[in-house]
């Protein structure tokens, strides 16, 4: 059965990204570092160097096993046109999806493929429409919401979450885009499903209860 799951990393202040993000300047308001201090924890793992090509080396164990997991059982994703511009223009050809990408738009474009099996698809009838044509593109495996924070919101204001997965990084961004800002009243309900860390991070797993 096909389950929806949300898997970010958060500063320690809550931070889904920091302030001033925009490719076109990584030193402006320091966002570059900062971004890098958040994600130094999946850049260590063994089976993430593999796949994006940044050579040999890299740590084994819990955590390097829950990130190849994470990508094993993805059978498609949903992302905001923001997230898709910014990886646009950072992502290697080889985009690291490896599976149909489904974009949350108000522009018609034409699908996207690139090497390695991810296709990009532009979705101008809303989130719902996203999901349904998620679900039917991962062919049995699962759907994950990549983000920004709007599209997520947008997903848990559904109700159709049906996990969420909380890498917490110990950095303070001070200031930025919030992962839990903007819910419905009443706001979704999950329980504690499993803890793994590291020196790097906490990585914090909750499915809807």
């Amino acid at each position: 059965m096909t389950r929806i799951f949300v898997n970010i990393a958060l500063s320690l202040d809550g931070y889904l990204a920091p302030e001033g993000m925009t490719m076109s300047d990584p030193t402006h308001k320091g966002w570059g570092a900062k971004w890098g201090a958040l994600m130094a924890w999946a850049l260590e793992q063994q089976y993430l160097r593999d796949r994006l090509g940044l050579g040999p080396g890299g740590r084994t164990g819990a955590v390097n096993d829950m990130v190849r997991h994470t990508f094993e059982r993805t059978g498609a994703h949903i992302m905001g046109k923001r997230m898709f511009d910014q990886g646009e223009a950072s992502w290697p050809e080889d985009a690291p999806f490896h599976t149909p990408v489904y974009v949350l738009t108000h522009e018609r474009r034409n699908p996207w493929a690139r090497p390695g099996g991810t296709t990009f698809h532009f979705v101008d009838a809303g989130a719902e429409q996203a999901l349904a044509l998620a679900r039917r593109a991962a062919g049995g495996r699962d759907v994950r919401i990549s983000g920004g924070a709007d599209v997520i919101q947008q997903y848990l204001n559904l109700g159709v979450v049906d996990e969420l997965e909380i890498a917490l990084a110990p950095v303070f961004f001070g200031g930025g885009t919030r992962l839990f800002a903007n819910l419905a009243e009443p706001g979704p309900r999950f329980r504690i499903d499993g803890v793994v860390h590291d020196a790097t991070a906490t990585h914090l797993r909750y499915v809807r209860a």
